[in-house]
């Protein structure tokens, strides 16, 4: 009787986490709903991934929760889908910065939240699929087999943010391909973009297992290892950039470089901040933690419960009028509509 007591508790207790995350996905979805423009875009009409990351939220908020969700995301898709280009990505040229547009991420972006929407028809995605395997870098050195913000640009860069977008969105929209017609199937090369990824991880010190944006960027600092040589400081997002990556070349728990990383997310643990970063980019590590842990399927880092402890973190966080905002706008974050879109689709993760 005392177990079947404890077992009635508990699903209680679930039941009610979940009213309490649905309760939070919709005053969110409202905000974003009452925030986009005429013409279906959010913020930024030059920024198609501003509207496609509002989109993928959007797409699994039922209408008899939210009215005008629905609507909300057609207008959105539609938006999306006229800014491809005749090369297959979603971007606005902007040829003074000597890129496109950051081409890489925004068609990345768009490409996931087209698929999830499950209303666009299948030829511009796979468009979008041939211009993301195409802006893979190849060759020998550090950078190969990753991806930069731009197909096209003045220096040849690469960074594990953008190739994680890419390799999650290709992943994603695998089963695509099913429709390509008379033509190749197109991917990216899995091999060398885990190489890529593995050339960015710490190997000793007190960020082994942990990993870093590229080779050449010190986003989170410079430290100097047991070898007495300094190098780029690994940090969260990145760590678990790297995680997600590795899961979609299909690498499991047991690999040792997938184990080693999940080891350096527990020993930095925290829903607090981006560990190495502090509020710098703090829903995106939300959003990156949640998909790599996710995809995974780790329930646990070390003691700790990620669903529950990250959806208590995030409800704690919404704004009065539905919204999420860092005060920290390095990587856009003061945008309400880029960081409520991104808490929505972790809530999502967190049910």
């Amino acid at each position: 009787m005392k177990k079947v007591l404890l077992l009635l508790i508990a699903s209680l207790a679930a039941v009610s986490f979940c009213v309490t995350i649905d309760e939070s996905i919709a005053r969110g979805a409202k905000f974003l709903v009452a925030n986009q423009s005429g013409e279906g875009y959010w913020s930024d009409k030059q920024m198609p991934a501003l509207t496609a990351l509002p989109v993928w939220a959007l797409t699994n908020v039922p209408e008899d929760r939210v009215s005008g969700a629905t609507n909300a995301v057609k207008k959105g898709v539609k938006y999306v889908l006229s800014t491809q280009r005749s090369d297959g990505g979603f971007y606005v040229p902007k040829p003074g910065r000597g890129g496109s547009g950051l081409g890489n991420y925004n068609t990345s972006v768009c490409l996931s939240a087209l698929f999830e929407s499950k209303i666009s028809p299948a030829a511009p995605l796979l468009k979008a699929r041939e211009y993301i395997a195409s802006s893979q870098l190849t060759g020998d050195d550090t950078m190969a087999g990753g991806f930069g913000y731009d197909k096209i640009s003045r220096r040849r860069y690469a960074d594990l943010s953008n190739t994680s977008y890419a390799l999650d969105a290709m992943r994603r929209t695998e089963s695509l391909e099913e429709f390509r017609v008379g033509a190749k199937r197109v991917d990216v090369n899995w091999d060398k973009a885990i190489s890529f990824v593995n050339n960015l991880m710490k190997k000793d010190g007190p960020d082994a297992g942990g990993a870093a944006y590229n080779d050449r960027t010190p986003q989170a600092g410079m430290v100097t290892n047991a070898k007495n040589r300094v190098h780029l400081r690994a940090y969260g997002s990145m760590t678990y950039a790297a995680v997600l990556s590795m899961c979609h070349a299909k690498l499991d728990r047991g690999d040792p470089r997938v184990r080693d990383s999940l080891e350096y997310c527990r020993r930095n643990w925290s829903v607090n901040e981006n560990p190495g970063m502090g509020n710098q980019g703090l829903y995106y590590f939300y959003d990156i933690m949640a998909r790599a842990l996710s995809a995974s399927g780790v329930e646990k880092i070390g003691e700790h419960e990620w669903k529950k402890e990250l959806s208590a973190k995030l409800i704690s966080l919404q704004k009065p009028d539905g919204s999420w905002f860092n005060d920290n706008n390095r990587f856009w974050e003061s945008d309400p509509v880029l960081c409520t879109s991104f808490a929505i689709l972790v809530l999502q993760l967190c049910k």
